[in-house]
């Protein structure tokens, strides 16, 4: 009786599990092995492989692979690095802790695509100005770049400075809730036995927020790996032209984009994000169950 009452308990969750993930994926995993799929008349002309082979060979999609994993590597540990920083100097700042928490938060409920707005402004260089960065660039003797338009390491760079600022707030509230939650008897105690800060910092601080800086690394790689709307709010809707597209926008752009129309080309690149997420997944819990400390 016990059981049956758990199970049912857990059926709403285990539905919408099933309608809305478990469903999707094993249609796009159909869809990704339809060659020559008509999506006019529902009809194809066989199954195998053959959809996984153009996308692995289209070169928009290796120079959409190659923007998301420079993405990832870049702005998932700046990004929690600055945040367990930040989360420190707020966690020892007594007076006006809430209100310095209240400004780091902004960011995060401000809409996406205002914030790309700001920043585009910020940095584009047009006939008029050239931007109030490379104003500030041109303070200290450098030349002008156009960073949204120009070289592809100034648009990379926008790129992962929006991303950073974007992500940063979050990561500074669940860290910040994290050392809160560290006992102080532990910090007591090596004050007593004169430990030094680095030591207590290595010793106790990291070892006990570890489960949160692991959560934060995995939905980063996770988040990262998502990356769409963000380069659109920089860049614009032809991100393949801007040559700045990710695995998201691929799959976007192949089924309503200028080229779209191929919904299993999107769906075999779909999957194939799927199986890069998943592996490195797989991978960051293997070596959480090794440097997590409870």
């Amino acid at each position: 009786m016990k059981v049956n009452k758990a199970w049912l308990y857990l059926l709403p969750a285990a539905l919408f599990l099933i309608f809305f993930m478990v469903y999707p994926l094993l249609d796009v995993l159909v869809y990704s092995v339809e060659e020559g799929y008509n999506s006019a008349s529902q009809t194809f002309m066989g199954i195998g492989g053959y959809n996984y082979s153009y996308v692995l060979h289209d070169p928009y999609f290796m120079q959409a692979v190659s923007n998301t994993f420079i993405l990832v590597i870049i702005t998932v540990p700046v990004s929690t690095g600055l945040a367990l920083l930040i989360s420190m100097a707020l966690n020892s700042i007594k007076k006006l802790r809430e209100l310095f928490q209240t400004i780091y938060f902004l960011p995060y409920v401000t809409n996406t695509l205002a914030v790309g707005l700001v920043f585009m402004i910020l940095f584009k260089k047009t006939a008029y100005t050239d931007g109030m960065v490379n104003a500030l660039i041109s303070i200290f003797g450098g030349g002008a770049v156009d960073f949204i338009d120009g070289p592809y390491w100034a648009k990379m760079f926008v790129l992962c400075f929006y991303t950073v600022w974007v992500v940063l707030p979050f990561k500074i509230l669940i860290l910040t809730s994290a050392l809160a939650s560290v006992n102080q008897d532990y910090y007591r105690a090596a004050k007593v036995d004169g430990a030094s800060g680095w030591r207590v910092f290595s010793r106790i601080t990291l070892p006990m927020i570890s489960p949160m800086i692991f959560y934060l690394i995995i939905t980063g790689f996770i988040g990262a790996f998502k990356a769409y709307s963000d380069a659109v709010a920089l860049f614009g809707t032809n991100l393949n032209a801007a040559g700045m597209n990710t695995i998201v926008g691929y799959v976007y752009d192949m089924i309503y984009g200028d080229s779209g129309g191929f919904p299993s080309y999107a769906s075999a690149a779909a999957i194939i994000l799927f199986v890069i997420v998943l592996t490195i997944t797989v991978i960051n819990l293997l070596i959480s169950r090794k440097q997590i400390h409870y």
